[in-house]
Formats: C-alpha cells, sequence, structure tokens
C-alpha cells in the first residue's frame, strides 16, 4: 500500500484513548511494542481489514482489542486519521438524561417530538427498534447517524450517538459540536416536563413547609 500522507499520531494521542498500561494487560504489548511488532510483519503495506485479520491470527486477540490494535497501529503509522472509519469519519456523543427509556426513544422516533429538539427537517429514519435503536439518514443526504437507547437505572436513561459517513476531520468537529448542544436541548426538554424525576425534584425543593 502506497503512502496514504495521512498525519502519524503520537504515542500521547493514542494512550489519551487506550492508555499503554491497559493495552499491555490486555494484549502483552504497549503501542510502541505493537508499533515494531506490526511493522516488522509488514502491516503497513496491509489495509485495514487484512491487518485486523493478520492480529487475530498470529497474536490470537479477542474481536474487541484485535481491532483496537489495528486502529491504533494504522493512526501511528500514518494509515488512519483520529476519527476515521473504514466508510469515512464519525462524530460520537452521548448523554444521559433523567427520563425512561420509552419517553427518551419516542424523542427520536417520533418526528413531531424530534423536530422541538433537533430542528432538522430533512431528517428521516432509515430502521427502528423500540427502545433500543435509531437508525436516520441526515438532511446533507450522506451523512447517517446510529443511535441507542439504555435503561440505566429506574428513571435514567442514556443515549448515544455516532454520526458517520463524514467527509474529514472537520467536519466531526463541527458535528460533535451540534450534537453536544442538540443532545443538551434534549435533555431539557424531557427533564422539565411534568413527571419526569429533574420535575419532580425541583417541584419538592420549590414547595413550601
Amino acid at each position: 500500500m502506497p503512502s496514504s500522507g495521512k498525519a502519524k499520531a503520537s504515542a500521547k494521542d493514542v494512550n489519551r484513548e487506550i492508555g499503554d498500561a491497559a493495552l499491555k494487560s490486555k494484549t502483552g504489548r504497549t503501542w510502541s511494542q505493537w508499533r515494531k511488532a506490526l511493522d516488522a510483519d509488514g502491516c503497513r503495506k496491509m489495509d485495514h481489514k487484512t491487518i485486523a485479520a493478520h492480529v487475530g491470527k498470529k497474536y490470537d486477540l479477542e474481536p474487541w482489542w484485535r481491532q483496537m490494535v489495528t486502529v491504533g497501529y494504522e493512526r501511528l503509522v500514518g494509515l488512519r486519521e483520529r476519527y476515521e472509519k473504514t466508510d469515512g469519519f464519525a462524530a460520537n456523543a452521548s448523554k444521559t438524561i433523567a427520563t425512561d427509556l420509552g419517553s427518551l426513544y419516542k424523542a427520536w422516533s417520533d418526528a413531531r417530538i424530534r423536530r422541538k429538539w433537533l430542528g432538522e427537517e430533512a431528517v428521516t429514519i432509515r430502521t427502528a427498534s423500540k427502545d433500543k435503536s435509531v437508525r436516520l439518514n441526515w438532511s446533507d443526504k450522506t451523512s447517517r447517524v446510529n443511535v441507542n437507547v439504555y435503561a440505566k437505572a429506574p428513571g435514567r436513561s442514556l443515549v448515544t450517538v455516532e454520526h458517520g459517513k463524514l467527509p474529514n476531520a472537520r467536519a466531526v468537529t463541527k458535528m460533535k459540536a451540534l450534537w453536544a448542544e442538540r443532545l443538551g436541548v434534549l435533555k431539557e426538554l424531557l427533564e422539565s416536563r411534568p413527571g419526569s424525576r429533574q420535575s419532580a425534584a425541583s417541584g419538592r425543593r420549590g414547595a413550601g413547609p
């Protein structure tokens, strides 16, 4: 594979995501040791799928760590940029909200409610699984949004967002900012509803003796 021309990540950058101590405890090597080993194996000339298969076969790593080692190595040697995936770039965001799982799911699946906090008219649902996930086609007609919702505790739920098929790292920065702002609006909307834990707590604090 010819040189990609992509900027190499520093060991410090990669360590921020998965540190050497955690990596070595799970895989037997630090990032520096993985870079040397995979360089010696000729992995700079391989594509992502081939490197991952090689790491799994030769070093007997479970699938999750196989992918983490492969992606980290690609970033260290300039085969992959930060936020880059095999089908483009992806921005991630998440938010814990004091609401029940059904209400959180409906805020994504119901177009009328979704417009109140998201404000994107041209967003359409591709697939949905009740109280689990929603897959959206974004308004740019190119990128896609994968949403998962989880119950964390009674009256508390978590939403995770991956906005994929973005063109570059600049688009990731833009969408990360947008999702941080929009999820904040969603949190405010759901927690201010009558019957929510946040609303009920506010009412108790404001009650007189």
